[in-house]
């Protein structure tokens, strides 16, 4: 059955974010709270990493189960990570963890126990920063991605297959992307086909389309194109998405159209939800 290899520090999996950076990145989300497109998608993938960090923590570290890349596209097309892992695009997510370019404290309400909420501060590691300039070379980003994607095959041709994440909030601006779209669908372990997902991040207030299984009822071209990119998830990601209370059928992409913030975070955890670790 496809999608069940075991991940493993002998057999690990990769992830290769790609982040929307161009000049709309600077506009307000969707929703009730005001803030800026490109703040939430990097807080959305700062907490990810530490929740990776932590789901593979054992007693002597954390496992190398997988290997991350954050990759941006605005002005250029590179590694976002900042600190001392900028520049690099694959890392062992112990590395990841290890190396934040900083921690900030942040203040959160919590619930004091009586109903009411209470102010206190946390650590909020940071990997990558928030940017907004230039155009939208999603093109480029996604054949970036597929380089990655094609090497990290050779080393490891019998890996649960790897998974490219896509956020953005805007129409390509070199071209039609549905190629190297496919350039990435077309690699495949033993296990199975590389997975793109993509996610469309919204200053709108219409509800999100939520992995969907047709493009009826998506409300334009490009929605439609970034549906046709994205990949049918897997029957496990089916099957949590499922439990989080979306309707999925045999034909559930993992695509997202109107995305707000909690848009985001559910679709970046069953995005990178795979199979068990060992």
């Amino acid at each position: 059955m496809a999608y069940s290899a075991e991940i493993s520090r002998v057999n690990p999996t990769c992830f290769v974010f790609l982040v929307d950076q161009s000049a709309s990145m600077n506009d307000p989300i969707g929703g009730d709270t005001p803030q800026r497109k490109a703040d939430v998608v990097a807080d959305a993938i700062n907490r990810l990493l530490t929740e990776l960090s932590v789901k593979c923590a054992k007693e002597e570290g954390v496992r190398d189960y997988f290997h991350v890349a954050v990759i941006g596209y605005g002005a250029s097309v590179g590694s976002a990570y900042a600190g001392v892992l900028a520049g690099r695009d694959l890392v062992p997510l112990s590395e990841v963890a290890d190396n934040p370019a900083r921690v900030e404290e942040r203040v959160k309400k919590v619930p004091d126990g009586a109903g009411g909420l209470v102010e206190t501060t946390t650590r909020f590691p940071v990997w990558m920063d928030p940017v907004a300039n230039a155009g939208t070379p999603m093109g480029r980003a996604l054949q970036y991605a597929e380089s990655l994607v094609s090497k990290w095959l050779v080393d490891h041709p019998g890996c649960f297959p790897p998974i490219v994440l896509n956020l953005t909030d805007g129409e390509a601006t070199d071209g039609d992307p549905d190629a190297a779209a496919a350039g990435i669908r077309a690699h495949a372990s033993a296990d199975g086909a590389a997975l793109l997902f993509n996610l469309h991040v919204s200053a709108g207030t219409a509800d999100p389309v939520t992995f969907p299984d047709t493009e009826a009822n998506l409300p334009d071209a490009y929605a439609k194109t970034l549906f046709g990119m994205s990949s049918v998830l897997p029957t496990d990601m089916r099957s949590y998405a499922a439990t989080q209370g979306f309707s999925v059928s045999d034909a559930t992409r993992g695509f997202v159209y109107n995305a707000d913030i909690a848009s985001i975070v559910q679709f970046l955890d069953i995005g990178t939800r795979a199979t068990d670790l060992r």
